[in-house]
């Protein structure tokens, strides 16, 4: 067989990555090996262990060839070398470069010609190893007759999204590089790195002989990855959550990789910025997942939901001028379910766009019927940006509702103008065509809130909750400085989060325009709000 057809009109990544590649590499009768930059072997076909009498995943391609002289020091752009004898076989080889993606090795061997493909399987940007070779050295090592264990470490970065959108993709190029550089670092020669795709990498570690192996590189990846970078100027902090699953009783790649995979959603559930090892239990974590996934889609047409009502309060005058809608699921069995609980499990199967809407609808009926002037405050999600109908479901609940636009707020975060910028910059400026006004909420946590300040005029921002509750030196000038900005730009300043008195005296200190929180008011039926309005206020 002609070693060239196969590949001549194949690209890199449709070498590695098509579903049908492995197939296609297994069959072939002579030998193909795939190499990283170093010259490491990441997969090789059967032929080619057959030729080299075992496995040789793992292995450089100098442990085969001691001779292996590349013109280039990195393999991938090589373009001669020169081999020398390998026991008692002489080889002698041209090499010959098939576009930018493989090299043939016509090999001269005492006991006739041999061809060898060689397939440079590199993620262009880090030059780790991708998804398919990771699983064939996967699935070579757990197939081993070893007495130790190896373990798979599934890693997604933390706010990389973020960095990535507000400082630009070539510094979230960078930062990935920088990143695979710190995961190679943290390794031991012999383990395996790869890029899945985005922000996601998967180590395979080698000799696990017991579980505090795996934790203790767990440990230094999430110690390691989460210093600060500083790259072209800008100083950056992500983090980085971990999945570790051990081989075990599991035989199949797959498997393990899986509950990495659950390992990591319980990382990342549990707050980010840890690890978590894989335990049987969290296959029953899932299944209740799913089983949440399926109540909240039948929440909506079951009218589960329901909303209570946080009040705003006026620092110039301690009066209370209108409420925010916070949203409640009450489930027949579950009782009252916590919107942490189930939020952002709506957001990732896209249901907080049905759910938003009905949260507006609701809202505004409900507010229609408060006192005249009350405002009503609505948190939207970016997902509702993205859908491209809010700009219509506001219209459309204010008329239904009779609720004056002036009457309505709009919360979002700076999540919302990460994605499509300029598009929802237009659909704000088209709710305050329409009188509504527009919040920026958890000012202070995102990466360029300043510079949205410039792009939009929003009527309020919220301090979050985090620079109240702590009252050492920095929150202190953080809530000066935020406090500052909105009165010099005409805007509201709201407080969030207020739970006692010195918070609140240390509020009206800064110059912050209102407050909520537990102290002036927590969060009630919209058929309490009258009486709450009625009686006297503990904080006056």
């Amino acid at each position: 067989m002609n070693v060239a057809t196969p590949f001549t009109t194949m690209t890199t990544s449709q070498t590695v990555d098509a579903p049908s590649t492995e197939r296609i590499l297994e069959n072939l009768s002579h030998p193909v090996l795939a190499l990283n930059a170093e010259g490491n072997i990441v997969y090789a076909n059967s032929a080619a262990e057959a030729s080299f009498g075992g496995w040789v995943i793992g292995l450089n391609i100098r442990d085969l060839f001691p001779g292996f002289a590349p013109a280039s020091a990195n393999v991938a752009e090589a373009s001669s070398l020169v081999l020398v004898t390998k026991k008692d076989v002489a080889y002698d080889a041209t090499l010959t470069p098939l576009g930018s993606a493989q090299f043939v090795l016509d090999l001269r061997l005492s006991t006739g010609p041999q061809q060898l493909t060689i397939v440079p399987d590199l993620d262009d940007l880090t030059g780790l190893a991708k998804r398919n070779m990771f699983m064939s050295h996967l699935t070579g090592a757990i197939n081993r007759d070893d007495s130790a264990s190896v373990a798979v470490h599934c890693l997604d970065l933390d706010r990389f999204k973020m960095v990535n959108d507000t400082l630009g993709h070539g510094i979230g190029d960078l930062l990935l590089k920088k990143v695979a550089e710190r995961l190679t670092g943290a390794c031991r020669k012999g383990d395996i790195v790869a890029r899945l795709g985005g922000d996601e990498f998967v180590v395979l570690q080698h000799e696990v002989r017991e579980p505090a192996d795996a934790e203790k590189l767990a440990a230094r990846i999430v110690d390691l990855v989460g210093r600060t970078y500083v790259l072209n100027g800008h100083t950056i902090n992500i983090g980085v959550s971990v999945g570790v699953a051990m081989q075990g009783d599991f035989t199949q790649a797959r498997d393990i990789l899986r509950n990495g995979d659950l390992a990591l959603y319980e990382a990342k559930r549990a707050g980010r910025g840890r690890y978590r090892v894989f335990e049987a239990g969290m296959d029953d974590l899932l299944h209740k997942r799913r089983e949440m996934e399926i109540d909240l889609r039948r929440a909506l047409a079951l009218k589960q939901f329901e909303l209570h009502y946080q009040p705003i309060l006026d620092l110039s005058n301690d009066t209370v001028i209108g409420f925010e809608a916070l949203l409640r699921w009450k489930h027949p069995v579950r009782g009252n379910v916590p919107p942490l609980d189930f939020i952002a499990l709506a957001e990732e199967n896209g249901l907080i766009v049905k759910i938003g809407e009905w949260v507006l609808r609701t809202a505004c009926l409900e507010a229609a019927s408060w006192s005249d002037g009350m405002i009503v405050a609505v948190n939207v999600s970016p997902l509702q940006f993205k859908a491209d109908t809010l700009l219509e479901t506001v219209a459309s609940a204010l008329e239904k509702s009779s609720l004056s636009a002036e009457r309505l707020e709009i919360e979002i975060t700076e999540g919302a103008l990460l994605d499509d910028t300029d598009n929802v910059l237009q659909t704000l400026k088209a709710l305050r065509e329409l009188g509504v006004k527009i919040s920026m909420d958890d000012f202070g946590t995102g990466y360029s809130s300043l510079s949205y300040l410039q792009k939009f005029p929003f009527s309020k921002i919220k301090i979050d909750r985090t620079f109240v509750a702590s009252a050492n030196a920095d929150s202190e000038a953080i809530l000066r400085a935020v406090a500052g900005l909105g009165t010099s730009l005409g805007m509201a300043i709201t407080a969030e989060g207020v739970e006692t008195a010195e918070q609140l005296a240390r509020i009206r200190g800064e110059r912050c325009t209102h407050v909520q929180g537990y102290l002036t008011g927590r969060p009630m039926a919209p058929e309490m709000i009258s009486s709450f309005l009625a009686r006297p206020k503990p904080h006056q």
